[in-house]
């Protein structure tokens, strides 16, 4: 049985590029988490993880044309979260992506859907909400994560 953080063993972390896309109005793209994956139906910021010898921007650009289908201009690191789930101790580097070329296909069976604070999606992946709370506070919106829809 492997130990887990709380009984003091170091697991290492996956490193995960995760993708904001913003419309010029404002509104952020999410779409679920497919089915056969940890937390199958949960809302996220599209992405996933870095290959060996990836940048986080060409993990991104590589997971968007896969999962999405679409081809992301210009994007760099804006924050780096940890998130320890269950089932991986996680780092997510954030970026936030205002160009891309391309239509939208949920090459993985995934919903997708563009949202304005407050979200009306629901649930959303716990990892998801230090960055909702940092948008929310760029918007001088106030952030509860009592407010986010429940599953």
């Amino acid at each position: 049985m492997a130990e887990s953080a709380a009984s003091g063993a170091q697991r290492a972390h996956t490193e995960v590029a995760v993708g904001i896309l913003f419309r010029p109005d404002g509104a952020m793209l999410l779409s679920t988490r497919p089915a056969g994956k940890p937390y199958a139906g949960y809302w996220e910021f599209p992405g996933g993880k870095l290959e060996a010898g990836e940048t986080v921007e060409q993990a991104l650009r590589r997971e968007l044309i896969e999962e999405l289908g679409v081809t992301i201009g210009p994007a760099s690191v804006w924050k780096v979260t940890e998130h320890d789930y269950p089932h991986a101790l996680v780092r997510l580097h954030w970026c936030k992506v205002h160009a891309w070329t391309g239509e939208f296909e949920m090459r993985e069976g995934q919903s997708m859907a563009w949202q304005h604070w407050p979200l009306d999606v629901s649930p959303v992946l716990p990892g998801a909400y230090p960055v909702l709370q940092w948008l929310a506070e760029e918007r001088g919106l106030p952030f509860d994560p009592g407010l986010l829809p429940k599953a």
